[in-house]
């Protein structure tokens, strides 16, 4: 079937109309061409219109920028007119500024060299109550010596002559307060923070006592707190008795860098005790430490075993009958044992005798010769291990704090102390100890040559 020119001319503006329509004519289906044809003008006329209403709004949006960038440009003309107004009245008011300043310095006069010296002592001052005790009982005194500084140093207020007299008020009053001893109520608050009510013993400005213990002033909260570490138990039984004192005098530790901040009695409380010393020592020092208690008990025994044994000897050199409960009885043992031996053979076997007995009688002391020797080896072995520690310390974190160095610097040293302080009683216990075998033995090699120069003159 052949088609018209007008259903040829239809179909090619209803392909064209669909290429043009986009996705929503795609979705509908025409049931007839004359339908099609009707979709396709549709979509033209709201083309059009779209169009239309976008060109109105281009022109609003144009003429509205025009209008926007008129009143912006008025704007930059009317603020740079009024910034030349301002200069020009910022410059009268400059040259008007100088010429006040000129005539408050001239009427000031000597005045404000006196205002110098105030503002300098009002500083000192100040530092002096930030870092003074006598704040603890007298708390609030910087806020007026701040307005004080801030009035002299304006220029728009002067001090009051009350305001002056105060200033020389309140820095005779700390130097009186800081050479008394005052009792006043505060709250304390214990290593543990709780905090309680109590009775406080302000010694000038160096320390704080409450209830036997030794407190500290936080300048910054105005809070008292008591020291985690005490100082020695004779320090607090004085600060107690000096709490409990109603008049006289009374002995009492006080820190002379208080006012400073009480450095020496920090340092003193921080300083580790003997058993802490001890604890540095680490497992080196606890070997010393228990070779060192070994040494001392086998000293302890042989000195009992060796005055058992003197005694004995000494008994029986008032005795005319040999006792074998002694080496001297064993050995005068043989020689009566052996009536009838010549000279020789006696000496000889009366040489043995000796002989048997001897290491009995010496018998732990080359054992604490050897502690003696080695404790000392023991302590230079933590010492160097120490320092081997403390030195690879300081190349990884750096030598920035010296106090972290010299504390590793001192807790390898303590098992050198460690090791001095065994070895040195352990060699004067093997002195003291070997003198007492010696003589014990002397004593047997006496009496031995004495019956073999009896013996050698029988004949």
């Amino acid at each position: 079937m052949k088609m018209t020119i007008k259903q040829k001319l239809l179909a090619f503006t209803a392909a064209g109309a669909l290429a043009l329509s986009g996705s929503a004519l795609a979705q509908d289906k025409a049931a007839s061409l004359e339908e099609l044809l009707k979709m396709v003008k549709n979509a033209q006329i709201s083309e059009t219109k779209e169009h239309k209403q976008r060109e109105a709004s281009f022109r609003k949006d144009k003429a509205n920028q025009a209008n926007a960038l008129k009143k912006a440009q008025a704007e930059k003309l009317a603020e740079e007119k009024r910034s030349e107004r301002l200069e020009n009245q910022y410059k009268e008011q400059e040259v008007l500024v100088q010429a006040k300043r000129q005539q408050l310095d001239d009427r000031l006069g000597s005045l404000k060299e006196l205002f110098g010296h105030l503002t300098s002592t009002a500083g000192d001052l100040r530092t002096a109550i930030d870092t003074s005790i006598v704040s603890s009982q007298l708390p609030g005194r910087t806020e007026f010596i701040n307005e004080l500084i801030e009035k002299m140093n304006s220029e728009t207020k002067l001090p009051s002559i009350q305001e002056i007299e105060r200033l020389w008020f309140e820095l005779q009053r700390e130097t009186i307060e800081s050479g008394k001893v005052v009792r006043f109520n505060s709250t304390v608050a214990d290593p543990a923070g709780n905090k309680a009510e109590r009775t406080v013993v302000r010694v000038g400005n160096y320390n704080l006592l409450s209830d036997g213990k030794f407190l500290t002033f936080d300048q910054g909260s105005g809070s008292l707190n008591e020291l985690a570490r005490q100082p020695s138990g004779k320090l607090q039984s004085a600060a107690q008795a000096l709490q409990d004192a109603t008049s006289g005098f009374t002995k009492v530790g006080v820190d002379p860098t208080g006012p400073a901040g009480g450095t020496l009695l920090k340092a003193l409380i921080n300083s580790p005790s003997i058993p802490e010393r001890w604890h540095q020592g680490k497992l080196v020092g606890y070997i010393i430490s228990g070779v060192g208690g070994f040494a001392l008990l086998l000293a302890l025994f042989r000195f009992i075993v060796l005055g058992g044994i003197s005694g004995r000897v000494r008994r029986q050199l008032k005795s005319n009958t040999a006792n074998p409960n002694n080496p001297l009885g064993r050995v005068l043992k043989v020689a009566e044992d052996n009536p009838g031996a010549d000279t020789e053979t006696l000496e000889l076997k009366l040489e043995e005798a000796i002989l048997k007995e001897g290491p009995p009688i010496e018998s732990g002391l080359n054992i604490l010769k050897i502690i003696s020797m080695v404790a000392p080896l023991l302590g230079l072995l933590g010492t160097v291990t120490g320092m081997i520690v403390t030195f690879q310390a300081i190349t990884i974190y750096g030598a920035g704090d010296p106090k972290a160095m010299a504390g590793g610097i001192s807790g390898a040293l303590v098992t050198t102390v460690l090791g001095l302080v065994v070895a040195i009683p352990t060699v004067l216990l093997h002195t003291f100890l070997n003198g007492k075998a010696q003589r014990i033995l002397h004593v047997l090699e006496e009496e031995s040559a004495g019956l073999i120069a009896e013996k050698s003159e029988r004949k």
